[in-house]
């Protein structure tokens, strides 16, 4: 979940504008267009927590500062910080004194309930504004059987940092492409109405290569060069994360803004979709 140094992708200055998410379900969970079919959504038509058939809470990195050394708690079921409301999802990252932490925040994931292998990742979402601020929407292996990040791979469909507005970036992380060793391959893309409206953050998912879009706008495509799992370990079942963190070595690398608190992602819909 961290890009260094922008002069190592190709920056796309795109402009992105006008809600191009569609609210209606395709017919029967199918797209005609291109022989996929919906095999996992989450339309967040309920009130409440997070469906909990879906969704679960990743809280296991609290007590270490997460990989990226974070300021935020991520909470478990705690509707101030991950709840469902007219029609969207609410993850909202709070300023507050909580269990030795500064800021509260939630974390979802579908693991154990959502793991794909292939496939289109379609996730209709409004990103909150403000420096310090590092609101994602990406993919972790469900099983690592290559190992601990990154050999298992990570795919970061959406990120934004918060210095850096209206620039989504796409990334990919492997064992021979990360940050750690700045050999990490990714696009950037610029919505200006990222903040204000809701957009389209697309996975097309594939043995031969993967492709990120922002409401049908390629991004960044990610090819499988056909030499070992160093490079492509995208073979294997990934789970989705839906996530606000606040701060860390990149989020925060510009300080915090402690002013804009709270600040909230809303996701209108996920949906997943796979071949016949």
């Amino acid at each position: 979940m961290k890009l260094n140094g922008l002069s190592l992708i190709s920056v796309l200055f795109i402009l992105v504008s006008g809600i191009a998410c569609n609210s209606e379900k395709e017919k029967e969970g199918e797209n005609s267009q291109d022989g996929y079919k919906l095999v996992w959504a989450d339309e967040f038509d309920y009130e409440g927590l997070p469906d909990s058939s879906k969704w679960s809470y990743d809280t296991k990195g609290n007590e270490w500062g997460w990989g990226n050394n974070e300021e935020q708690y991520y909470t478990s079921r705690r509707m101030a910080n991950s709840e469902v409301k007219d029609g969207k999802l609410v993850i909202t990252a709070i300023k507050e004194n909580y269990k030795d932490h500064k800021f509260t925040s939630a974390r979802l994931i579908t693991k154990g309930k959502g793991d794909w292998l292939y496939g289109k990742v379609e996730v209709c979402a409004k990103l909150p504004e403000g420096r310090g601020l590092w609101p994602a929407i990406w993919m972790l292996p469900t099983g690592k059987e290559y190992g601990g990040w990154p050999a298992s791979g990570e795919i970061d469909i959406m990120e934004n940092v918060g210095y850096m507005p209206d620039t989504i970036l796409a990334t990919a992380h492997t064992q021979a492409y990360n940050h750690k060793i700045n050999t990490q391959r990714g696009d950037t893309i610029v919505v200006p109405t990222c903040y204000d409206q809701y957009h389209l953050y697309q996975l097309e998912w594939e043995p031969d290569q993967y492709r990120v879009f922002v409401d049908g706008k390629h991004v960044f495509t990610f090819e499988n060069e056909g030499t070992g799992y160093k490079e492509w370990p995208f073979d294997k079942p990934f789970h989705l994360l839906l996530n606000v963190a606040v701060g860390g070595s990149w989020g925060g690398a510009k300080g915090i803004d402690y002013s804009i608190f709270p600040r909230s992602m809303e996701v209108d819909y996920v949906r997943v979709y796979q071949k016949k």
